[in-house]
């Protein structure tokens, strides 16, 4: 098995910029490309994936999702993903790093940002209407003509300005159906509470251990969990582990056993009760079918 390729940040028309806009078919024909974008590999930065034409399927994280003109995809960095072999589609890729972000958005529009790009938020495919689709293909072209037609000292404002625009619509979309977004009161604590697991998942998987680290008690963690995303804390700690584990299966060469040393299991036996009981298959079928 191979090493899952890690794919960084590298714009080639603006070395210094920390934001791209690339379209489908030209990535995907360029010849002096390192890896394979039809095999799973992780990607180091963010980035909006606009269907514009075509039909196709797209990974992310183990989950493949069917896609035709108007859908969209959120990707926050370090995701797992490919293309498909088959692909008879077209569109845009709006890519850009944290520091992009953190350099030009306020608090306000870094945290919209970050539940956009948050899976355990939000699904990560959008389906747009016509009025939706119409709407932000205006705004990619306005970032089309300033990155590859006038760009000067004023095309980065303007273009900034657009991708901000597209980042609150698709916000908008994204919330009207989704009112536990709007809870703003635990969101922070929400992202908090994800960040430790992300982090402590190895040490431990008790809902009471990360109320401690947030000097709460266990349900009003678990109260937290259910405001933002309906969930309890318990399950927000299984699929965080679930995808590590998942993670580890597909992008190293770890053994099952290491895996579950690795993940904090004391028996590698409980390591395979745990992802059958959670995601319904074991660890080395798992493997296999990736």
């Amino acid at each position: 098995m191979k090493e899952v390729k890690e794919i960084k940040f590298n714009n080639l028309k603006n070395p210094n910029s920390q934001f791209d806009i690339i379209e489908l078919r030209e990535l995907l024909s360029r010849t002096e490309l390192d890896h394979d974008l039809t095999v799973i590999h992780r990607v180091e930065f963010y980035h909006i994936f606009f269907v514009i034409e075509g039909t196709g399927k797209h990974t992310i994280d183990f989950t493949d999702y069917e896609f035709k003109k108007g859908t969209l995809f959120t990707l926050r960095k370090n995701q797992l993903q490919k293309f498909s072999k088959d692909y008879n589609a077209n569109g845009y890729l709006l890519i850009f790093t944290e520091d992009f972000l953190i350099s030009h958005f306020n608090q306000i529009e870094i945290s919209k940002s970050i539940q956009l790009f948050n899976n355990l938020l939000i699904m990560p495919k959008i389906e747009l209407n016509s009025e939706e689709f119409n709407d932000l293909m205006e705004l990619v072209n306005r970032i089309k003509a300033e990155y590859f037609e006038a760009y000067d000292d004023f095309s980065g404002g303007i273009i900034r300005s657009a991708l901000h625009m597209i980042i609150t619509k698709l916000f908008r979309i994204k919330t009207k159906n989704s009112d536990h977004l709007l809870h703003k009161k635990y969101f922070n604590e929400f992202v908090q509470f994800q960040q430790l697991v992300e982090q402590h998942y190895a040490e431990t998987k008790k809902v009471a251990d990360y109320a401690s680290k947030m000097n709460c008690s266990s349900k009003t963690l678990n109260n937290i969990c259910n405001s933002i995303i309906g969930k309890s804390a318990k399950v927000v700690i299984h699929e965080v582990v679930i995808t590590q584990i998942k993670r580890l299966l597909i992008s190293t060469n770890l053994s099952v056993t290491e895996i579950a040393y690795a993940v904090g299991f004391e028996e590698p036996s409980n390591l395979y009760k745990y992802f059958k009981q959670h995601s319904g298959t074991t660890p080395e079928l798992f493997r296999k079918s990736s």
